[in-house]
């Protein structure tokens, strides 16, 4: 065989061996994003419009919440909010709008002290969904039952609905996920 032959043979051979290792690299990285943010990753591609988007806006989600000092909470923190908690859960009874408000301080205040950003409700869901992708929908809910709540359109159902999605959130920061 001539090294013409031979060369016109191996080239496009090993152009073809690199695009499909470019393309399973991708798809590893892919399909690792949307392990990580669950129901969070086709959200993101929804709204960004295209999967390629959304893969970079993540990773760059990632790289951000890298640089946050997110920590465990010790068992005596963990105690004293499930305590909080506690309280909260039971003013609900009487004061339905009331605890609902104060369930969504509680989890914000939780936040803030595992270390996440609390300064607005769009950077808490940018930084909670890289480890928290999959409760994030119910945070979402809560917040909305909350808005609505402090304009008094919200029902004593749908408030009762809030602070069930509340405490999955709730549970899984403090560490006590069921």
């Amino acid at each position: 065989m001539s090294t013409s032959t031979l060369l016109a043979v191996l080239i496009p051979v090993a152009v073809v061996l690199v695009l499909a290792g470019i393309a399973a690299w991708m798809f590893r990285r892919r399909r690792r994003l949307q392990e990580r943010f669950g129901p969070e990753y086709e959200r993101t591609v929804e709204r960004m419009g295209s999967r390629r988007a959304a893969d970079a806006d993540l990773r760059d989600r990632e790289v951000q919440h890298d640089n946050l000092d997110i920590r465990e909470l010790p068992a005596e923190e963990r105690h004293r909010y499930a305590d909080a908690w506690i309280t909260v859960q039971q003013r609900f009874v009487d004061r339905p709008e009331g605890a609902v408000s104060q369930a969504d301080e509680l989890v914000t205040r939780l936040m803030k002290d595992r270390g996440y950003p609390t300064e607005g409700y769009e950077q808490q869901l940018r930084e909670l969904s890289v480890e928290h992708g999959r409760t994030l929908e119910h945070y979402r809910a809560a917040h909305e039952v909350n808005m609505r709540s402090s304009k008094g359109q919200a029902t004593t159902e749908e408030l009762r609905g809030a602070m069930v999605h509340y405490r999955a959130l709730f549970d899984e920061l403090v560490g006590t996920t069921r």
